[in-house]
């Protein structure tokens, strides 16, 4: 059963499985990267707003509060990116779950596959065993019945 073709195939297979569960861990962890990096850039946002709201309150000259704006609107832009960097790595990431899920599943038939070999293999050894039992039962039989009549 060592040798059989199936084996290389199931060896094959789970390569390409676990190759697979790498690529999903990577996305993943650029996926959630990337979710910091807006959260991040969100509290740094509102941070700076409350800023410009307490120092507007004080008075500010309008070059002062221009620069406070563009900031802001940087800190915008710079979320959006990220924003969509996320959505990128989400449709990667559905595209790698799906291959994952399919080499999985080719995994999974090939091993369903070898467990059926094995049964079967199995079945067949305990018939010959089972044939050998009855011919040794057989003969012990026979020589008895012959002691027996000398």
């Amino acid at each position: 059963m060592e040798h059989l073709p199936l084996n290389t195939l199931i060896d094959l297979a789970q390569s390409d499985v676990d190759e697979s569960t790498r690529h999903l861990g990577l996305l993943q962890k650029q996926r959630d990267e990337a979710k910091r990096q807006v959260d991040s850039l969100a509290h740094y946002r509102d941070e700076y707003r409350r800023r410009l709201a307490t120092e507007a309150q004080g008075g500010m000259n309008a070059s002062h509060w221009r620069n406070f704006h563009q900031f802001i609107d940087t800190l915008d832009v710079a979320m959006a990116q990220q924003r969509l960097s996320i959505e990128t790595v989400e449709r990667r990431l559905a595209v790698a779950r799906t291959d994952w899920q399919q080499k999985k599943q080719k995994l999974d038939s090939y091993e369903t596959l070898l467990e059926r070999a094995k049964q079967r293999e199995n079945v067949r050894v305990a018939r010959i065993e089972q044939r050998d039992s009855d011919e040794f039962a057989a003969k012990a039989m026979r020589r008895r019945s012959g002691l027996a009549f000398e």
